[in-house]
């Protein structure tokens, strides 16, 4: 839960809801159901040998050049979407301590490398789980606060925020080009998480890490609660800040509403508490990014060139891995910097590259019939795909991965029908 939980949800899920309503919770539901389809289809995969990402189950099923691609996509696409959750807290130390977001940037950056250049996963595991006790803790103080400081508590919060319509979260409307319906969330919503939780590096490495299958089932299937929790609370912090200030904004984005109150309108200790909060957040998230990033590269390339390492030069070059990964996630941070609101850019960002890899993963996992080649035309038509789409059409975040594994599946799944046939035909 704290490794998919960033900066990205403390500041833009609350701006998120004072703009909208609670529509994004429908694709919430979607990261449920797709906890039970990771826990049928892809952990029982990864348990089966002993693995320490993700792409070393491409490679046994497919072989190391499909294995090459897909570790090498994972890495572009998880520093891209990882540089707007960097920049998000910039957002917050500029409101708070005015030091400016490339100062920002590179404070957050730099302490948090040391954490995990110096601990490794042991550090990122269990400063993940004391970051969150203070996030979620820290917020939980910030909703009660907000409750106290609007007059009339509660009964005044729900009347104007059920007037303004702000407890919508079902909208069934059959159309494609809006982010948040019941559609988009369950189908989008699956789809995304399927692809997060069962492909991406960054949180394979958390499921690879419990002692066994089972306890990796119930973490995944536990925290599915833990999130259905979490982002309700962000979005009622939302709609509560949107009856305080009278729907009025009082900051240049969305993203800053919540922030600016945490610094103009509650008592200091508050305030620091939740300050503190946020940043635990991104650094959370950074930390386990870094530790992701930093072991994929390692494992699944340095290591291919140079079998026999030795231990210390093995940990000299994870540490190395780690500093190179830190200063580039800097610069796409800064990089970051123009943009519409950051959850949504994120979640983008991470999306045009999901598809892909859910797409090439199923392939593995549930057909026997696809090889190394057809899956990489699936592969490369489903990416163009995607970036099409992001780049050239008003279809929203939420259907991209949807959109990228089905041609991907289908393009990889006919083109390796295709090869098949033609070996056949010239063998007879």
């Amino acid at each position: 839960m704290a490794a998919e939980t960033s900066t990205l949800t403390i500041i833009s899920i609350p701006g998120l809801a004072f703009d909208t309503d609670l529509a994004f919770l429908q694709v919430v539901f979607g990261y449920l159901l797709a906890r039970v389809i990771i826990s049928v289809l892809f952990i029982p995969q990864y348990f089966r040998g002993e693995m320490y990402t993700a792409y070393q189950l491409i490679e046994r099923r497919f072989g190391r050049t499909l294995y090459s691609l897909t570790a090498g996509l994972f890495l572009v696409t998880r520093a891209a979407a990882e540089g707007v959750r960097v920049f998000a807290v910039s957002i917050v130390v500029a409101i708070a301590i005015g030091t400016g977001e490339v100062a920002s940037i590179a404070i957050i950056t730099l302490l948090t490398m040391i954490y995990t250049f110096e601990g490794g996963m042991a550090a990122v595991i269990w400063t993940d789980v004391v970051q969150m006790a203070i996030y979620v803790g820290g917020t939980l103080v910030g909703f009660f606060t907000i409750l106290h400081a609007v007059p009339g508590g509660w009964t005044t919060v729900h009347a104007m925020a059920d007037a303004a319509g702000k407890f919508r979260v079902f909208d069934f409307a059959p159309v494609l080009h809006k982010t948040y319906t019941f559609w988009a969330g369950i189908i989008g919503g699956t789809f995304l998480t399927t692809a997060s939780h069962g492909t991406d590096q960054l949180m394979v490495q958390r499921l690879l890490a419990a002692r066994s299958e089972r306890q990796s089932k119930a973490a995944l299937l536990s925290s599915g609660v833990a999130i259905l929790f979490q982002f309700t609370l962000f979005l009622m912090v939302g709609v509560m800040l949107f009856v305080f200030y009278r729907g009025a904004r009082p900051a240049g984005s969305s993203d800053r509403i919540f922030p600016t109150f945490i610094v103009q309108h509650m008592p200091h200790g508050i305030s620091g508490l939740l300050i503190a909060a946020i940043l635990a957040a991104a650094m959370s998230n950074l930390s386990a990014a870094l530790n992701s990033l930093s072991s994929t590269s390692i494992v699944d390339f340095y290591l291919r060139r140079n079998p026999g390492m030795s231990e210390k030069r093995r940990v000299a070059a994870s540490r190395l891995a780690t500093v190179v990964w830190a200063l580039v996630l800097f610069g796409l941070a800064l990089v970051s910097r123009r943009g519409g609101r950051v959850v949504e850019v994120g979640l983008s960002i991470a999306s045009v590259a999901y598809g892909a890899l859910l797409g090439v993963f199923l392939l593995g996992v549930l057909t026997r019939r696809a090889n190394q080649r057809g899956t990489i035309v699936g592969m490369a038509c489903g990416l163009a795909a995607e970036i099409y789409v992001w780049s050239a059409t008003r279809v929203p975040w939420t259907w991209y991965v949807v959109i990228g594994t089905a041609v991907t599946f289908l393009g990889g799944y006919a083109a390796s029908a295709t090869e098949r046939k033609s070996a056949t035909d010239s063998h007879g």
